[in-house]
């Protein structure tokens, strides 16, 4: 499947995101995930089916106040 992944044009056999960072070797904590800009929340990174063309941000988490 196509995807863009923050600006890069990848060929990548993945369905979830759990299974795209895997595929990425990206680790899961300190990660936050947008498709199509909108923000995926980790508990429902195993479920987010991922389709043909979507856009991923990946980027680090950063705690703030």
């Amino acid at each position: 499947m196509k995807l863009i992944i923050n600006d890069e044009i990848k060929n990548l056999a993945v369905t979830t995101i759990t299974s795209l960072l895997t595929t990425l070797e990206q680790p899961e904590k300190g990660i936050a995930v947008a498709v199509n800009q909108a923000i995926i929340t980790r508990q429902n990174w195993d479920d987010f089916q991922l389709s043909e063309n979507d856009q991923v941000t990946l980027f680090q988490a950063i705690a703030g106040g």
